[in-house]
């Protein structure tokens, strides 16, 4: 008879994967939702009464300071889009880096919003963002911190950071950068009611009901192929089903006696990754793309990407192992 902790279930292991980040997303892409039509709406107010809008003269580039910090950049990126840049007065890099961030703000034209923070003069927010040197650069969408780099970087590599940071934005959060303009006020949708269909998922999945949950997402994928909330419930859903019965145990010993049987890297990753441990799962797999080849190195790289999904492409440790996937693969 197995021992009672050596088994794991679904049951025991919701609330070890984050399923509320499910919904999560749903909630911020409704406030920027919101936050677009009420601007929206501000805009076609100030154009009827013959007044220049105010988001005419919305600013690309903000200096940012602790008073000013919870307007400008948590309030503002639920609209957009808002990159930080800590710099200091004495900072050589940084007066290499600054210049080409602005240049890039302009560039955007709206899509993103950048903030410049002195951390001499602002020392509390350099605490609090866990600053350790400069420049360092990270960004706020829909309220949520997202590291970006540190050190100087090319414009180029910039680009490539700054074009996955909106794509991120707008399909997680629904946050789109751009100021609005005369007529948008019609096109300002008003919140959405929760899809039922999407809900039913969401019940199902927190229930318990695994299969159900599968197929409850799986539909709404079909009518919704593009549907980023739908996408992290089902990720979410599979993992779980997969580790559902498995002796962690048994998993654990047959990956450690056979690093090359991938089906057991597999199951160790997700186990790994519902354990909370997801850096050594993206490792794990990381590692056996790199040591297969053919279907087996298929298999650990599709694996790894549906782990990407559970957590979400914006998280830093995904960005790290994507990274570290292309250097095996190329």
């Amino acid at each position: 008879m197995q021992p009672r902790n050596s088994r794991l279930n679904s049951s025991a292991l919701r609330g070890a994967v984050d399923l509320a980040a499910v919904k999560a997303a749903g909630e911020a892409a409704q406030k920027a939702e919101q936050a677009r039509a009420e601007r929206a709406r501000q805009a076609a107010a100030a154009d009827s009464a013959g007044a220049v809008p105010a988001q005419s003269a919305h600013r690309l580039v903000i200096d940012v300071t602790e008073d000013t910090f919870e307007a400008e950049v948590v309030q503002r990126s639920t609209e957009v889009p808002v990159v930080i840049d800590f710099w200091a007065e004495w900072c050589g890099p940084c007066k290499q880096l600054s210049p080409i961030l602005e240049d890039l703000a302009e560039e955007y034209a709206g899509r993103f919003v950048l903030a410049k923070i002195d951390v001499d003069a602002n020392q509390l927010l350099s605490q609090q963002f866990g600053i350790q040197g400069i420049p360092a650069v990270m960004a706020v969408v829909a309220g949520q911190l997202v590291p970006l780099f540190q050190g100087a970087e090319s414009a180029a590599n910039i680009r490539k950071i700054l074009d996955q940071l909106i794509l991120v934005a707008e399909q997680r959060f629904g946050v789109a950068g751009g100021a609005a303009g005369p007529g948008e006020a019609e096109a300002a949708a008003p919140q959405r009611p929760e899809d039922p269909a999407l809900s039913a998922a969401h019940d199902a999945l927190d229930a318990g009901d695994l299969g159900g949950a599968i197929r409850a997402y799986q539909n709404v994928l079909i009518e919704q192929p593009g549907n980023t909330e739908a996408k992290l419930g089902l990720a979410q859903a599979e993992l779980l089903k997969r580790i559902e019965g498995l002796d962690l145990q048994a998993v654990r010993a047959a990956a450690a006696a056979d690093p090359k049987d991938v089906e057991a890297q597999l199951k160790a990753a997700d186990l790994d990754l519902v354990g909370g441990h997801v850096e050594d799962a993206f490792g794990r797999l990381v590692t056996t793309v790199g040591r297969t080849a053919g279907e087996d190195r298929d298999a650990a790289r599709l694996r790894l990407l549906e782990l990407f999904e559970v957590i979400g492409a914006e998280d830093p440790r995904v960005v790290a192992a994507r990274t570290a996937l292309a250097r095996v693969l190329f």
